[in-house]
Order: structure tokens, then sequence, then C-alpha cells
């Protein structure tokens, strides 16, 4: 096991809207929710967050809220990235410059780099900030797959520490601990796959679901860190149509509605992201009924 701070269960957390705008007294409330609900770590401004659609200053406002509210009890890992180098080497420095513990920054979207460009993009920001990161390797989103042979040659910059992997491609996994090396942190980005990722050497997720259902998600990944496998296979089995519900909708369309349902925030996303189908809901509470929290 790695030994890092960056591991186990880990939500992309939901920026909450209200009236058009950051709901921050929600977004206190629901990062208090998932300490209780003992995560090991929390992403604001991530996919998840809706950080397309936020402004620069709402941006930085919710990683600073973040940090605020945390207080060092679980580290914050801030998404920075950009498919400007510049832009995301000035997110990733008012990461550091607020508190957080690392960065979370994805392969540069709609420009699609070579691997040559996207090593020199990482390459810049290790040069630039003193803070860890983790890169973010989600192609079905980004339209660009960062190598292993190029996370290899990442591996060996200091502050570039490992990988979220969003491709559900469990070889990876394998590849990469030969490859980067004993020391390279593996965090899975896909909630279905996170269990064999895990069994793979994966060192945790950085999950949607456990917005949703925290407990479970921490039992569940508790489980995978210990080897109990048996253990493990039942919570996956208890989560595995929540992870897939949640997904019905365009993302976080549906997390938010699940969320709105259980009280603790309102539904709104912001276009072009559209309320959840009504269509898609009855599935979406039924996988809620399954895994136990409604």
């Amino acid at each position: 096991m790695v030994h890092s701070p960056f591991k186990g269960v880990i939500p992309a957390l939901i920026t909450p809207f209200r009236d058009g705008a950051v709901d921050e007294a929600a977004f206190v409330a629901l990062v208090e929710r998932q300490i209780a609900g003992g995560v090991h770590g929390v992403v604001p401004v991530g996919t998840t967050g809706e950080t397309s659609t936020l402004s620069h200053d709402e941006h930085k406002r919710v990683v600073e809220l973040c940090v605020q509210t945390v207080k060092g009890r679980v580290p914050v890992i801030a998404g920075a990235g950009s498919n400007s180098t510049d832009e995301a080497i000035e997110l990733a420095q008012h990461a550091k410059a607020v508190g957080a513990d690392a960065a979370l920054v994805v392969t540069p979207y709609y420009n699609r780099p070579s691997q040559e460009g996207l090593y020199r993009h990482y390459e810049a920001i290790n040069n630039a900030v003193q803070l860890p990161v983790l890169v973010y390797n989600v192609p079905s989103r980004a339209s660009v797959d960062i190598s292993n042979e190029t996370l290899a040659r990442l591996s060996k910059l200091p502050n570039i520490i490992g990988v979220k992997d969003a491709t559900g491609d469990l070889v990876r996994a394998s590849m990469q601990r030969i490859l980067c090396g004993p020391d390279w942190v593996m965090l899975s980005g896909d909630d279905p796959t996170a269990l064999g990722y895990m069994a793979h050497g994966g060192h945790g997720v950085i999950s949607v679901t456990c917005n949703v259902a925290p407990e479970a998600c921490s039992a569940f990944i508790n489980a995978c860190l210990k080897g109990e496998w048996e253990t493990a296979l039942y919570g996956q089995d208890r989560l595995i149509k929540l992870h897939k519900a949640l997904f019905l909708d365009s993302s976080p369309a549906p997390t938010k509605f699940a969320i709105a349902h259980l009280g603790l925030c309102e539904p709104d996303v912001r276009l072009p992201i559209a309320p959840c189908n009504e269509a898609v809901k009855p599935a979406i509470l039924e996988a809620m009924r399954e895994a136990g929290l409604v």
C-alpha cells in the first residue's frame, strides 16, 4: 500500500445552487455529511462539481469554502483543470494559496494535445507550483487519453503523484504499478469498476455515488483497503444499481435529484446540463432503496 494521505473513498462533490448562485450553506452541510460518513478526502470543483459552468470567482470561492469547512480533517484535492496550461497553473496556485492539499488536473480537453503536449502540460504545472498533482484521465469527456508510458514519465516529476483513472480499463492499473513504481497513487474515477480497480492494486476511488451514500461507500472501500473481499463484494452489490442510475441522465443531474430527494439541497443544475429527466427518476429512487437510503 502506498504511503500517502490520498487514498480511500473521496467524493467528487456536487456544487449546490439556489436561485442561480452557489448555495454556500448547503455546500457546507454536504461537506460535513461526507466527513461524518467516514470519507477519506474530498474533491471540490471537479466534473461533478460543474466546474465548467462556474465562473473563476465561484470556482475559487468553492475551493476556499471547502478548505475552511474541512479544517484539516481530511485532505482537500481541488479541481484545477483547464485546456489552457496557464489557466490550470493559475487554479493550482490558488488551490495552494488557500490551503488545499493537492490539485486534480484533467487532461486538456477539446484541443486534443499529443502525448508530448500532455507531458509538457503537466511538467509546466509541476514546475510552477509546489503542490501534489493528480492527473485526471477521462477520455470519454476530454477526447484525449494519456498513456501509461506518459504517466511513467510524469511519475518521475516531484509534484506529479498519481492518477484518477476514469477509463474503466482495469488492465491499466496493473501496468501503471509496474511502470510508475510503488509510490504512484492510483485512484479509480469510475464507481462501477472500483472494486476491480482496487483488486488490481488501486488505492481508492474519487466517487460520484459517495455524494448520495457516504456511509455505504466508505464501508465498501474500507473493506477493499483491508482486503476483505467478501465484505467488499456485498458492498458492490448493494451499490451497483445506484452507481449506474446516477448516470441515466447527464451528470450531475441525477445525483442532484437524489440528494434533493434526501432534503439536502435543491436539484438545480446549470445549462447546458438540464434538470434530471422525469423518466429516469423512478430508477434512481429504486436504486436508492436498494442501497438503504430511502
